[in-house]
């Protein structure tokens, strides 16, 4: 007998053909672009195991990657994922630990003629997945955007953009604990993170 999972692949792939039936003739209308990002991320503190002082993160480099499309001139819709690396140094040994975070979220994007460039505003909804050394974790989180659109040829788009993050985070989770020693905690229910960043953005 099938198993389970065949049903539920089979069913998603059928679903997925459908949209795409559905959707075939606006999509030849949208125009797609991907735009490759690099910046800089200003980490928040973490708390040490017994929540009474605070640990410094380091501050880090991302590396994001956007698939965005539109079919008007006042805005765009957006896929973005963004990736950070980052350090603590724990109050136990004074040993240092990393964490990875990856944010996956779906945006919109509206549009500000300027004179010479495009102000963007954006808003988006996703989740973010932090992998420390001892555990890992989703959590679900909201972006918001403000950056500029310098066009440079009918296919390339230069990308400045100030970006801040918010997962809602359980703070007394095990995120970055092994056994019954806790290294950190978040500092709050909410992790704020925020970016400067630039890119290129290129149309097909």
């Amino acid at each position: 007998m099938p198993s389970l999972n065949f049903f539920a692949s089979s069913r998603i792939v059928l679903g997925l053909l459908s949209c795409s039936f559905m959707f075939s003739t606006n999509l030849q209308a949208v125009e797609f672009e991907v735009a490759p990002m690099v910046g800089y991320t200003f980490s928040p503190d973490l708390t040490n195991g017994k929540v009474t002082q605070l640990l410094s993160t380091t501050n880090e480099p991302n590396f994001a990657l956007a698939l965005n499309w539109h079919d008007t001139e006042s805005g765009q819709g957006q896929v973005l994922i963004n990736y950070i690396s980052r350090d603590f140094t724990d109050d136990i040994d004074q040993s240092t630990h990393s964490f990875e975070t990856v944010y996956t979220h779906f945006s919109g994007i509206a549009f500000f003629p300027e004179k010479y460039y495009l102000t963007t505003f954006g808003f988006g909804l996703g989740a973010t997945y932090f992998n420390s050394d001892f555990d890992d974790d989703l959590y679900p989180s909201l972006t918001v955007s403000l950056g500029t659109r310098y066009t440079l040829s009918d296919t390339l788009t230069l990308i400045t953009e100030v970006r801040g993050y918010a997962t809602f985070v359980n703070d007394n989770d095990t995120l970055f604990c092994q056994d019954d020693n806790c290294y950190a905690h978040f500092n709050s229910g909410i992790w704020f993170d925020s970016q400067l960043s630039i890119g290129v953005a290129y149309k097909f």
